[in-house]
């Protein structure tokens, strides 16, 4: 009898310290580093820089700042935590950790308030029990871990509302411009019946297999759910106009190329259009909102033409047989534009993640060389800010700061094993920053 007392208690001893290991507000010291590039001399800061754990940096499609500017929110799984979100702080470089649930899908920070958004849970993929959304005060976690007050978790977060089972959600959403409703994807049987306009559509490429999945809306304050539309395909990531209130961009995923790529919807489900429509041989990815009217779009030329044949995996789309590079299209004029390209000297082959400046002065991308580069909107030039990057365990995905001035990446560069993702800022050179123009773009 001894011994299952000695257990049980040693079992009780080790639950303890466990919740203690995954305490929201739980701190790390600085890691903060500034490594010049080592081909354009650029000063990356570099907030995380262990090996000891996996860090990455929120989809480029949503915000990595909090409202004030001051944190950077990004995934991890630092020592004992598992897998969680953290916020460091661009100027001491001190990390807090501010889930203690996990999370899926994507965390939302809010554009208004100091206030994240989450999926509780981990792991990927869709989910046949209930969700719930968490609101967490990141302003008040910040106050008291400053003060060295930290309460128990509860006391930072509240639960908005639950998604029930039969919706199959997996945490992708996107929040509103207001903050006030949250848009997420979902699947399953509540899918199938389409919306106006809508045919299921067949298997496409090596990846897509056959189904429906849709969109619905939370109300962060009473938790209320509805309906926003549903499509006869595999739907990929949801996000929002952080300009525009009730504007939903997302897409079709196939795992590659897609028919049709891009899509946009307003909350209340009118609206539903493809965002650009494309053309078969145009491989279209990795869209993200960057101003109030305007969506920049990666147009891949990574494929050889002579291998891109009507017969091959993903058809004839992707090569440079047809135009390439960063598109930017214009949500109420529906214009398109194509704004940059990797320059032939590169080794870079093609764009592949984008990004733009809400400012319209700059766009950005990275290539299939892991190198990122500036595009200048006014004139058509483009700088490399970071040089070739290791090829770490996924692709660095460029976003900007709300200011304009920096931009966010996912690095490897300074991690020995070349696969280990740190969280680095890129800052735009003020060279580049102080430039004048006769004529402005307007956005």
């Amino acid at each position: 009898m001894k011994w299952k007392i000695m257990f049980c208690g040693a079992v009780c001893i080790l639950l303890i310290l466990t919740t203690a290991n995954a305490q929201m507000g739980r701190q790390w010291p600085s890691e903060k580093k500034i490594v010049p590039d080592p081909v354009t001399g650029v000063p990356l800061t570099f907030l995380t820089s262990t090996e000891n754990g996996r860090q990455s940096k929120i989809y480029q499609t949503h915000r990595q700042w909090t409202a004030d500017g001051k944190w950077v929110i990004f995934r991890g799984s630092r020592q004992d935590s598992g897998s969680q979100v953290f916020a460091a702080n661009e100027e001491s470089g001190q990390i807090v950790q501010v889930t203690e649930t996990g999370f899926t899908g994507m965390p939302c920070a809010a554009h208004k308030t100091m206030k994240l958004f989450v999926v509780p849970g981990g792991g990927r993929g869709r989910s046949s029990a209930p969700r719930q959304i968490l609101e967490i005060d990141m302003e008040k976690l910040f106050a008291d871990v400053a003060a060295g007050t930290v309460e128990p978790a509860n006391d930072y977060q509240r639960v908005c509302g639950t998604i029930p089972a039969s919706l199959n959600c997996d945490g992708n959403m996107g929040l509103d411009a207001n903050d006030d409703f949250m848009y997420f994807r979902v699947n399953g049987p509540e899918t199938e019946a389409l919306s106006e306009g809508q045919k299921l559509e067949p298997a496409f490429g090596p990846r897509f297999r056959q189904g429906t999945s849709g969109l619905r809306s939370m109300n962060l304050k009473t938790g209320d759910i509805k309906l926003i539309c549903n499509v006869g395909f595999g739907m990929g990531h949801v996000q929002t106009n952080p300009w525009n209130s009730r504007e939903i961009i997302f897409c079709w995923e196939t795992g590659g190329k897609a028919p049709q790529r891009t899509w946009t919807v307003m909350a209340d489900g009118t609206g539903l259009r493809p965002l650009y429509p494309e053309a078969p041989y145009e491989w279209i990815t990795h869209e993200a909102v960057i101003g109030k009217d305007e969506v920049v779009i990666a147009m891949l030329g990574h494929r050889d033409i002579g291998r891109a044949t009507p017969d091959s995996d993903w058809g004839i789309a992707g090569t440079m047989e047809h135009p390439t590079g960063v598109g930017i299209v214009n949500l109420r004029t529906r214009k398109m534009r194509l704004v940059g390209q990797v320059p032939t000297w590169a080794e870079g082959t093609s764009d592949w993640h984008v990004a733009g400046s809400a400012d319209g002065r700059w766009a950005a991308f990275d290539d299939f060389n892991y190198q990122l580069w500036l595009v200048d909107r006014h004139n058509g030039e483009t700088i490399m800010l970071a040089s070739s990057q290791k090829r770490g365990s996924d692709h660095i995905h460029p976003t900007f700061s709300a200011d304009n001035t920096k931009i966010e990446i996912q690095s490897a560069l300074i991690s020995e094993d070349n696969r280990s993702l740190n969280i680095c800022v890129v800052p735009i050179p003020k060279s580049l920053l102080a430039r004048t123009y006769a004529q402005k773009i307007v956005p």
